[in-house]
């Protein structure tokens, strides 16, 4: 008897589904809800770690388009718009990020704006 349940268990097989990686759950979740500035800020990040700048600073641009108090946001688009020796868009996006976190009280944003300007000086 304990070996045919032992040749049961064994023959059994549970559906395989491939996991979804992390930038796939991120699109979904973008996906589902367009507004929803984390995900689509996470998003923007996956893009940039696998090295697809174009396809990331788009999303960063929404975010602030749809979030402009999103400060995390702008210091990115920053950074990734300097990396990508667009300066003068970059120092923009540092300058905007700046008053929107002068307007939100987030002094350390603010300084690591000051300070991600003054490195394009």
């Amino acid at each position: 008897m304990r070996a045919a349940a032992f040749t049961f268990v064994l023959s059994f097989s549970w559906p395989v589904q491939a996991m979804k990686t992390r930038r796939e759950m991120l699109e979904e979740f973008v996906a589902q809800d367009p507004n929803d500035s984390f995900s689509r800020y996470a998003l923007a990040l996956e893009l940039e770690k696998e090295s697809r700048p174009q396809e990331a600073l788009p999303q960063l641009r929404e975010v602030i388009t749809r979030d402009p108090g999103y400060v995390a946001a702008y210091y990115h688009l920053g950074r990734l718009l300097a990396q990508i020796g667009l300066v003068e868009d970059a120092r923009d996006a540092y300058h905007r990020g700046l008053d929107a976190a002068i307007a939100s009280g987030d002094r350390r944003a603010g300084s690591e704006m000051q300070e991600a300007l003054e490195m394009l000086e």
